[in-house]
């Protein structure tokens, strides 16, 4: 494969440039975009420094951005390293998850409700699973035990 490091790649695009375009903005997988940040960062020219610098600026996922930063900084861009996420990523997050805990019957279990989630919502599942990564599972769980307490 070729890369900003060979002679006569920077101003080339990757030959399957509109495929990793289409994985960058892929919602419903975070490990996708990073993959395809990961790879985009191999590449020295303005489109990939500008589709990285749209991954940095809004994917919801910190991971992907972070990645999106250290590639751009090999490239010897200007930028910011990203922020940590604070609060809900998606708005109503709460309302959603109980909407699909009642729509499960009474006596469900958390493997089911985790499972509906993700067949339902699998963009919600993707970006809380990328966010929270190792504690995703406890994250959710703890979530799921206090939904419709009130």
């Amino acid at each position: 494969m070729t890369n900003n490091h060979d002679i006569g790649a920077v101003n080339e695009l990757p030959e399957n440039f509109e495929e990793l375009k289409r994985a960058a903005n892929r919602t419903s997988s975070w490990r996708e975009r990073l993959n395809a940040v990961n790879e985009l960062g191999n590449w020295d020219t303005a489109p990939t420094i500008k589709l990285l610098q749209h991954v940095l600026k809004n994917d919801q996922v910190f991971q992907v951005r972070e990645a999106a930063y250290l590639k751009l900084k090999q490239l010897d861009e200007d930028v910011q390293m990203p922020a940590k996420n604070k609060g809900d990523l998606f708005k109503g997050l709460n309302k959603i998850l109980l909407r699909i805990k009642k729509s499960l019957p009474e006596g469900h279990t958390f493997e089911q409700f985790k499972e509906k989630l993700q067949k339902t919502r699998l963009d919600i599942y993707d970006t809380y699973e990328g966010d929270k990564d190792a504690e995703f599972d406890s994250w959710l769980h703890g979530i799921w035990e206090t939904l419709g307490r009130r």
